[in-house]
């Protein structure tokens, strides 16, 4: 991998993230632009997701001890857990577990009242943190961190309706790889591997694995049977990526329990007026949001598509006369909700400016025409000259392409 793909360079070159030893291996800070980006991503998939009638929630990062007992968590994947907090002496002393996932939080909120078969599907979802105790040797960059913002939700839904959802949950991953500009190298169907840590109930795993080979083959996506890849309640799709030297890792999921929803003893009160447990439907679109932004900065190398730029215009005055007109177009760029800078002369030649600004999608050049009639020269990042626009037009066009999520610049 050269150091221009390899998102850990590149992303101290950008200024996007960093890492120190005082704070810990696995456990990146974000700087500004970072932050911007990681911003973006995270509403684009709130909106994605509002959209497609999800709720979303927060819930904390603590869980006591006995909730991860309750999940099957403890007994089935407690190595890969930090060790509990001790809070409190004696018998009046409890133990908190930071969490490893979030269902265990969900289907604790599913249950706080009761339901009917009228509000199934019930999509919840949330961008929370959870923590795996990862080893130092396995750590790397923003793809395997310590502590992770994930995109997750869970869908309780009758066992009629998760097939259905399993669909959707795919089309969401799909328009959102779309919006990204990256691609799926494989789907795997995940399955448990004879002798691992994994729940003990034949059936179920047959039952969910059936409902997801049938999704998966009803979308005609090819994807490939992997044993030992499973969750340890039950089988998964996995949409893996491959990084610039051609390491795979698994971005994307959509996941079919029926362990669960029994452990909670979750259920839902049915057209028949009797109580019938749910399923409970794991679905990631972006998965972690650090995974996902490193691999936006391996695959664009660093110039982002438009709408997740960190910076979207940069105002280019030709000379100090048309400072205040660049100053007033970085003004209604941000009326306009658009990232905007201005790069004055002092910092430079035009033309060193504008490589300096290579990466911003869209550059600005006020030069005394374009002050006098209103009007903007717009450079494309990728080296294209649109003819002179009025300020109001150019504009516009760039927020309809930033507000679609689209890849292409014009």
């Amino acid at each position: 991998m050269t150091a221009h793909h390899d998102h850990r360079s590149l992303g101290r070159e950008l200024g996007l993230f960093g890492t120190d030893p005082l704070i810990g291996a696995g456990l990146p800070y974000w700087l500004p632009d970072g932050a911007t980006v990681r911003h973006a991503l995270e509403e684009y998939i709130r909106t994605a997701e509002r959209r497609a009638g999800y709720q979303h929630v927060y819930s904390p990062v603590l869980g006591k001890r006995e909730l991860y007992e309750l999940s099957g968590h403890w007994a089935h994947y407690a190595d890969d857990m930090f060790p509990p907090l001790k809070v409190g002496e004696g018998s009046e002393g409890e133990e908190f577990v930071l969490r490893p996932s979030l269902c265990p939080h969900h289907a604790v909120i599913y249950r706080s009242r009761s339901h009917s078969y009228r509000e199934l599907p019930l999509r919840m979802a949330e961008l929370g943190a959870m923590y795996r105790s990862e080893r130092s040797g396995v750590l790397g960059g923003l793809t395997r961190v310590r502590a992770i913002q994930l995109n997750d939700a869970h869908i309780f839904c009758t066992l009629d309706q998760v097939a259905a959802e399993a669909r959707a949950a795919l089309e969401l991953i799909r328009d959102a790889y779309l919006a990204l500009g990256i691609a799926a190298a494989r789907y795997r169907l995940s399955l448990p591997a004879p002798g691992g840590k994994y729940v003990a109930d034949p059936g179920k795993w047959r039952q969910a694995t059936a409902l997801l080979t049938e999704v998966l083959d009803e979308a005609g996506l090819p994807y490939e049977a992997a044993e030992g890849e499973a969750a340890f309640y039950g089988p998964k799709i996995d949409v893996q990526i491959a990084d610039a030297a051609g390491r795979e890792s698994t971005l994307s999921t959509v996941q079919i329990d029926l362990h669960q929803p029994e452990r909670f003893d979750l259920h839902y009160i049915g057209a028949d007026g009797a109580r019938h447990r749910p399923v409970m439907v794991h679905r990631a679109v972006i998965g972690s949001v650090e995974r996902a932004v490193a691999q936006l900065i391996e695959v664009h190398g660093g110039a982002f598509p438009g709408w997740l730029a960190p910076t979207q215009v940069v105002a280019l005055p030709v000379s100090e006369a048309q400072v205040p007109d660049g100053e007033a177009l970085v003004q209604r760029c941000a009326a306009a909700g658009l990232r905007a800078e201005l790069a004055a002369p002092e910092r430079g030649s035009l033309g060193a400016r504008v490589r300096e600004a290579r990466l911003v999608p869209y550059q600005a050049v006020i030069g005394p025409r374009e002050a006098a009639e209103g009007c903007l020269a717009v450079r494309l990042r990728d080296g294209r000259r649109l003819d002179s626009l009025p300020v109001e037009e150019a504009l516009a066009s760039i927020t309809g392409l930033v507000g679609q999520h689209s890849t292409e610049l014009w």
